[in-house]
């Protein structure tokens, strides 16, 4: 069975960026895939700012990584970039630690001008590592999604087809993927919003 590291880069349990990774990380759920989940709140920031390889919450975060499939990452976008604290736990990562894995990104922020950032900022960052492949990106702005006063998370449908489209696609090149299904009719246009390389 699949597994797949999803990690939240920002600090907050609540914000739009990782309740687009909660629905992301349901999506692979119902495909059948393993998640194993990380947030910047699991590690101590001095560990982080200081690139400390020994921490215990690194430690485990990097055996995690190596045995896992896939990434699925998500951040907020601040200043065209993603977040300062998830580059600082990449940076932790072993020279070859994505070496033959696949990833998907997430990211949010106020305008949509941002969108081309996770292609731009993060990209660069994962062939460093030497990412297998990434497939994609989805981003959405802050009003495709939104936490409600009940607790639960809104997605515009809109943004939830393009995360659907590109979740398919990210299982696809996953081993043994129980569910990546492309609809014939509308192949072309899934191609288009999903940015989907065939």
């Amino acid at each position: 069975m699949a597994i797949v590291v999803a990690l939240a880069g920002s600090p907050s349990a609540k914000s739009r960026s990782s309740g687009l990774l909660k629905r992301g990380i349901e999506l692979l759920v119902e495909s059948g895939v393993t998640v194993q989940q990380f947030s910047l709140t699991d590690f101590v920031a001095e560990d982080l700012i200081y690139g400390r390889f020994d921490s215990p919450a690194v430690q485990a975060f990097n055996n995690a990584v190596k045995h896992a499939d896939g990434l699925l990452i998500a951040s907020p976008v601040y200043k065209a970039a993603y977040s300062g604290g998830l580059k600082t736990l990449i940076d932790l990562l072993p020279e070859h630690g994505l070496a033959g894995k696949v990833a998907l990104n997430l990211a949010t922020g106020g305008s949509a001008a941002f969108t081309l950032s996770l292609d731009h900022a993060l990209l660069p960052v994962l062939n460093s590592l030497k990412i297998k492949f990434q497939v994609g990106g989805v981003f959405a702005t802050d009003r495709d999604v939104a936490w409600q006063v009940d607790g639960s998370f809104h997605v515009a449908p809109d943004t939830e087809e393009r995360l659907r489209l590109a979740i398919n696609s990210f299982v696809s090149y996953l081993p043994h993927p129980l569910s990546a299904e492309l609809a014939p009719g509308r192949l072309v246009e899934q191609i288009r919003q999903g940015r989907i390389s065939v």
